[in-house]
């Protein structure tokens, strides 16, 4: 008899998220809530990328920290490996799901040296049984984001912003965890120091076999990094699938809208790249407002900036739409 071809059994996601809705009550009392996620849905395989891109104020921070359990949601779930976060304890969940932030000064302890900060990670999880080992490793870490063994000694005012950064890359892998969320690891970093960190990330994730979600307005890191895309725009996806049809042929007209504002080169040939922090996000996020939802809105969140808005978008929320295989975006058709 012979046997039939069959297909391999799809991967399981490391991470998913179903749904997620997040609420803040407003800061001040008797005022209206703001809906910061409002039904945001994501599957991310082992070993891939995962790009989320958008203004700021859209929901990207508050996505991030629901998924490694800083924050818990309204409603909805996130999954890791299958199980529900909240299933784990929170120094098994660390073991497997790490957060690297915006701000590397934020994150480390002014007190602690650099390898202070990666041995205690190594005491908490007992990688390390005693302090050769746990020299060895800390050393083999700092050599994994490019830095040499002085660095260990070094506090982090001593450290330059790339540095520092490459110090909260080291000690998130101290922990040999599986999955990164990467929440605008780079935004903070000089243009020069920049492309080093991308490119270390890259390297990482081979390297290691690491899944990561990474969070950022960069549309050319978003194009480096990424397997897929996610746009948010006011607090949910408008467009995800594969970064190449995302970017390259964007169906939502608010894609289309981030993707031009990026500037392009100047006459004399400077780069996008070589414009300041401050310049970049401005010139990309530039394209209207983009707070929180009031928790009771009706019709299409983008209605007001949307050229193809109709009638009916008034009081319509249009839904996510399958385009084109995994290429999906918020239903614009007429």
């Amino acid at each position: 008899m012979t046997a039939s071809a069959q297909s391999p059994p799809a991967q399981s996601p490391a991470l998913e998220a179903i749904d997620l809705v997040k609420i803040y009550p407003s800061a001040r009392g008797g005022g209206q809530p703001t809906t910061a996620l409002a039904g945001v849905s994501l599957a991310l395989p082992p070993g891939t990328c995962f790009g989320v891109v958008g203004e700021s104020g859209c929901g990207k921070s508050t996505l991030a920290r629901q998924l490694v359990g800083l924050e818990q949601p309204t409603s909805g779930t996130v999954r890791l490996a299958g199980r529900p976060l909240a299933s784990y304890r929170r120094a098994d969940l660390a073991r497997r799901l790490q957060l690297v932030s915006q701000d590397p000064f934020s994150s480390l302890n002014p007190r602690l040296t650099a390898g202070g900060a990666l041995t205690e990670v190594l005491k908490v999880h007992r990688l390390a049984t005693s302090k050769q080992q746990a020299a060895d490793r800390v050393a083999e870490l700092l050599d994994m984001v490019s830095l040499g063994p002085q660095f260990a000694a070094r506090l982090p005012h001593q450290l330059s912003g790339g540095q520092a950064q490459r110090v909260a890359i080291a000690r998130a892998l101290a922990a040999e965890p599986q999955l990164l969320v990467l929440d605008e690891p780079t935004s903070a970093l000089d243009v020069s120091v920049r492309a080093g960190v991308v490119n270390l990330l890259a390297d990482l994730r081979t390297r290691l076999a690491l899944t990561y979600l990474f969070i950022s307005h960069d549309m050319a890191v978003i194009r480096q990094l990424s397997d897929e895309v996610g746009v948010m725009s006011q607090a949910r996806f408008v467009e995800t699938g594969p970064w190449h049809g995302v970017l390259s042929a964007p169906l939502h007209p608010y894609t289309r809208a981030l993707l031009d504002a990026v500037p392009e080169p100047d006459p004399d040939g400077r780069l996008l790249a070589d414009l300041d922090e401050a310049e970049s996000a401005d010139a990309v996020i530039a394209v209207g407002g983009n707070a929180g939802l009031a928790a009771e809105h009706t019709g299409c969140p983008y209605y007001s900036r949307c050229p193809i808005r109709i009638d009916r978008c008034l009081t319509q929320d249009p839904p996510l739409r399958s385009i084109d295989g995994r290429h999906e975006a918020v239903d614009t058709s007429v």
